[in-house]
């Protein structure tokens, strides 16, 4: 099933850690979540153990997933019978809200269902997918405990603001190696990326692609004639974008030939026009549209869903 890897490049991290510059996106890979945006028009997606196995095929050997996802164990299953060596996976798991809210044990015992569900030993990071209000501190509490008993390797974050961090930081917490946001040039938050960057966290890049999960991104006239002048496809420039920026980019497809040309991003550069141009695409109402997906989503599929009780109304959106 599995066959070489991928060469990609190792992003260092802040705890003299690395992880791969490309990784493989599990979001309704299989499973559509039920509380996810149109689920409920969703089509059906192909079975997960077909895909993840093509994905390990063309080379990927970093996977991005999540109890959210409700796919681990079906991973976990491919990953066992893959024959890949557990030291050349790197696995990306975080914990969802209804556990952050629920407290640090329920933190803990989620963490170690998704090591037994992937089957994975260790998880080489571990996130907090959403900084729940009032919560998601002590959550971040357990994962550092967690990481000094071997079970997690690096500590990350997910939608976090820089007012998010800045409340890790209050409690005198270690800064998370990773901040997965969503970065691509229509939602390119200058502001909050080089607060991260200022400090060592890496970005880690979901809908690299597809801006609010939409496809105009690729659809765009100033990506499309940047992919005719390389003779690329526009999302090969999108994801080269991403990681020329020093992001981890992580795209997900079912079909096998766009997960190789997803993939093919490391054997050319976008050059000083290209990238000025991409950087210039975000706009002012989709910045909103963000503040309101982040209020939103802190909350989600808590006691608290559908109040903005705690929510902070003041971030910073750029």
């Amino acid at each position: 099933m599995a066959s070489k890897p991928l060469d990609v490049p190792l992003l260092k991290l802040l705890d003299g850690k690395s992880m791969p510059a490309l990784g493989f996106g599990c979001y309704k890979v299989g499973v559509v979540p039920g509380s996810a945006a149109g689920a409920a028009d969703a089509a059906k997606p192909a079975p997960a153990k077909e895909v993840i196995e093509n994905a390990l095929a063309v080379g990927y050997r970093c996977f991005d997933c999540a109890q959210f996802y409700e796919n681990e164990d079906v991973i976990g299953e491919v990953f066992k019978a893959c024959g890949v060596p557990r030291s050349e996976l790197y696995i990306i798991s975080k914990v969802w809200t209804n556990k952050i809210f629920e407290g640090p044990e329920a933190v803990r015992e989620q963490c170690k269902k998704s090591i037994q569900d992937l089957g994975c030993e260790y998880l080489d990071l571990y996130m907090i997918h959403w900084p729940v209000p009032e919560k998601h501190v002590e959550a971040y509490k357990e994962l550092v405990k967690l990481q000094s008993e071997g079970l997690i390797k690096s500590i990350g974050v997910s939608n976090y603001t820089v007012e998010d961090l800045a409340e890790l930081q209050a409690a005198s917490l270690p800064l998370p190696t990773v901040n997965q946001i969503e970065i691509n040039p229509f939602l390119y938050r200058k502001r909050t990326i080089a607060h991260c960057e200022e400090r060592g966290i890496r970005m880690q890049a979901y809908r690299a692609m597809c801006n609010f999960g939409k496809t105009a991104s690729l659809e765009s006239e100033v990506v499309a004639g940047i992919a005719s002048k390389h003779g690329r496809a526009p999302s090969q420039i999108l994801g080269r974008w991403c990681v020329q920026k020093g992001f981890q980019h992580i795209p997900k497809s079912e079909k096998r030939p766009r997960m190789e040309q997803n993939a093919a991003i490391f054997d050319f550069e976008l050059d000083t026009d290209d990238m000025t141009a991409l950087e210039d695409l975000t706009t002012e109402n989709n910045l909103e549209t963000f503040k309101a997906t982040y209020q939103k989503c802190v909350l989600r599929d808590t006691p608290k869903d559908g109040t903005k009780e705690g929510v902070k109304n003041d971030i910073t959106l750029d």
